[in-house]
């Protein structure tokens, strides 16, 4: 059903893996960690972006909560109305409320994705999504883009002495389709445990910063607060869920993660650091350049100092 996701990702990353194949063992764990690497870079690249209009639509949709209130009080009473209305604000603002979730929407099918092909190179399990294969079969059969060869290789690499498509709650029984199987369940905890941890941590703290940034805002007069008392505890409410939520999601999910998989997420924080400390002071200078232009345009229409305001409206006698 999702062969338009997992054949792309898998082609990503197949390109990735080929490239450092040429400096790197291709069967070395380092060389499929940094394809992994590289596929999320390649993907976040592509929405830098869409991350920047998002950026830009939320600060403008800021700028209007006063006038959408207003329409709210107007037209409480007329549902049709204030829909209307809210569609022509939007429409005059330059603001698009779809474009806030891109960035998500498409990230979510790439963790889907990957997690399904990395999940792919040993089907030799009889659990849910496992085709049951025998070690012989799994070895010798494709995996998307990848050839029987690729499979081979990713399922020998190592990283720190575990397969990267192995996971904490994997069941033994699919263990054997690795070769050898030198590892046990609790050298599997070893490496994944401090990924997941730095994950949650990664994820906690780039959700602080960005709520912090935003907090500044208010306080400086560049960001209006929430409206009214509602709206202020949706927010809250919502800052709760991104700061200690999510984070500790993912370490009752990690558990289920494979190793590659884990990489993923730890590249896409490291790169969400980066992107968010980028974007944020692209966004402040943008900020400060319209505030600064409309100063200007405010002394450049005030009447000069001695000179009386003309009033166009005033009939003369």
């Amino acid at each position: 059903m999702l062969n338009f996701v997992y054949w792309p990702i898998s082609a990503i990353l197949w390109f990735w893996h080929k490239l450092f194949s040429f400096v790197l063992d291709p069967g070395s764990g380092i060389t499929w960690v940094l394809a992994i690497v590289f596929l999320t870079f390649t993907i976040r690249v592509l929405l830098v972006r869409p991350t920047l209009n998002q950026m830009r639509s939320s600060r403008k949709m800021q700028d209007m909560q006063p006038r959408m209130t207003e329409i709210r009080n107007k037209y409480k009473n007329d549902q049709q109305k204030m829909v209307e209305e809210t569609r022509k604000l939007q429409k005059e603002m330059g603001v698009n409320p779809l474009a806030g979730c891109l960035p998500v929407l498409v990230q979510m099918p790439v963790f889907i994705g990957l997690f399904h092909v990395l999940r792919s190179f040993n089907r030799t399990g009889t659990g849910a999504g496992q085709l049951g294969m025998s070690i012989e079969e799994n070895r010798n059969t494709a995996n998307y883009i990848f050839s029987p060869e690729d499979v081979q290789s990713f399922l020998d690499a190592r990283l720190f002495g575990v397969p990267l498509s192995a996971y904490i709650t994997m069941p033994e029984e699919m263990y054997k389709g690795f070769d050898p199987v030198n590892f046990t369940q609790f050298d599997i905890i070893l490496v994944a445990a401090p990924l997941i941890i730095i994950i949650a941590l990664a994820t906690h703290f780039n959700a602080k910063m960005a709520i912090t940034r935003q907090n500044k805002r208010v306080e400086s007069g560049r960001a209006a607060p929430p409206s009214n008392d509602q709206m202020a505890m949706q927010m809250q409410m919502m800052n709760k869920m991104m700061v200690w939520f999510l984070p500790g999601t993912i370490l009752f999910t990690g558990v289920l993660w494979h190793i590659g998989l884990l990489c993923y997420m730890g590249a896409n924080n490291i790169w969400t650091f980066f992107q968010q400390r980028y974007v944020f002071a692209k966004m402040d200078r943008e900020e400060e350049e319209e505030l600064a232009a409309k100063r200007e345009a405010k002394r450049a229409s005030a009447p000069k100092p001695g000179v009386k305001p003309k009033n166009p409206k005033k009939k003369r006698k």
